[in-house]
């Protein structure tokens, strides 16, 4: 059975710093990442890394979130530093795992920023 359990959320004050955990289990995942949910708008890419270190980031968060992963833990990180008000959101562990070739979800860590 594949899990991702996320951890570290919270809420924190703008300008301030989260780090997000993601943890995989049950498959070798060649992506990971994590997505954001707003109260009342779509789900969207935060970023994603490879097994390689190749990384992506939105606009929005370029300069500001660091992604990391330690393969051997199958565990994806997200530092996140000069958060906004506009970062609050839900945020979710993703990832692609090759011996099933299927995308898995976490079930979300709660992010607020307050101003």
């Amino acid at each position: 059975q594949v899990q991702l359990v996320e951890s570290g959320g919270g809420l924190v004050q703008a300008g301030g710093s989260l780090r997000l955990s993601c943890a995989g289990s049950g498959d070798i995942f060649s992506v990971m990442g994590w997505y954001r949910q707003a109260p009342g708008k779509q789900r969207e890419l935060v970023g994603t890394i490879t097994s390689g270190g190749s990384t992506n980031y939105r606009d929005s968060v370029r300069g500001r979130f660091t992604l990391s992963r330690d393969n051997a833990k199958n565990t994806v990180y997200l530092q996140m530093n000069s958060l906004k008000p506009e970062d609050t959101a839900v945020y979710y562990c993703y990832a692609f795992g090759v011996g099933r070739g299927h995308d898995y979800w976490g079930r979300g860590t709660q992010v607020t920023v307050s101003s």
